[in-house]
């Protein structure tokens, strides 16, 4: 794993980055660098936009409620999308954050949440969704920002990836404890991660998702877990054996 600079702070930015582009900050923004991080003129940001790879600017403030950032050269070119897909029934407000921010550091790159029987969420702002995964990406020096997808029926949704990508299902009805050799399987494919509600996939679900040839089901041992703990673990195990830690 390269070292990034994880000292200066880092700032998403809808403009496109080039050497010489002043870019003027919201008045949020200014606020959070010149009145809460207190820096100042001259001090180093750096910016993405997750296209145009990651570039040191430095700060020139207008008093203490406006400046600009002037951008001065790329540190590191932009990398590709990961290909990681993450399929989630929707949380509760503090948990779906939580879970968003998670996904973003294990490398998803698409999340598509799913409607249940059981989900409890039935409306979702994208919005505040994609806030999150901006705030995860800027912490952690991710700079490729995952593609969030409306919501979708489960079923639909699922058989969407028939021949495209074999999908993980984390099922909790799974007689056995060990997820390893149902991942090991899946080595060199295209992956997606499913996991369902705080209520668990109802029976029908179950079976329905047991049918398709596309859906692998695999159990997350002997406890049962929280489903943003579940999506934590799962994603981890995924990583490790079948996607971009192995």
């Amino acid at each position: 794993m390269p070292l990034y600079d994880f000292i200066s702070q880092r700032l998403f930015t809808d403009n496109a980055l080039t050497a010489g582009v002043r870019i003027e900050l919201d008045r949020q923004q200014a606020n959070y660098l010149l009145n809460v991080l207190r820096l100042r003129d001259g001090a180093p940001v750096l910016l993405f936009n997750g296209e145009d790879g990651e570039w040191r600017a430095t700060i020139e403030s207008e008093g203490r409620k406006k400046a600009s950032l002037i951008v001065e050269e790329r540190t590191r070119d932009q990398t590709p999308q990961y290909d990681l897909h993450y399929l989630f029934a929707p949380l509760k407000q503090a948990r779906l954050e939580y879970m968003v921010q998670k996904a973003v550091e294990m490398g998803v790159g698409v999340m598509l949440p799913v409607m249940t029987q059981y989900t409890q969420m039935k409306k979702l702002n994208l919005d505040k969704m994609n806030a999150h995964a901006i705030e995860a990406a800027e912490q952690c020096g991710i700079l490729s920002l995952p593609e969030i997808r409306n919501p979708a029926p489960l079923i639909d949704a699922v058989q969407e990836y028939a021949g495209q990508r074999k999908i993980i299902f984390c099922d909790e009805g799974d007689a056995g404890q060990n997820p390893i050799a149902g991942i090991q399987n899946l080595r060199g494919k295209p992956l997606a991660v499913l996991i369902g509600p705080e209520g668990g996939f109802s029976e029908a679900e179950r079976q329905s998702l047991n049918a398709l040839p596309h859906v692998t089901a695999i159990p997350l041992g002997p406890r049962v877990l929280r489903a943003d703990t579940a999506a934590v673990a799962a994603l981890a195990l995924v990583q490790a054996i079948a996607g971009d830690w192995h």
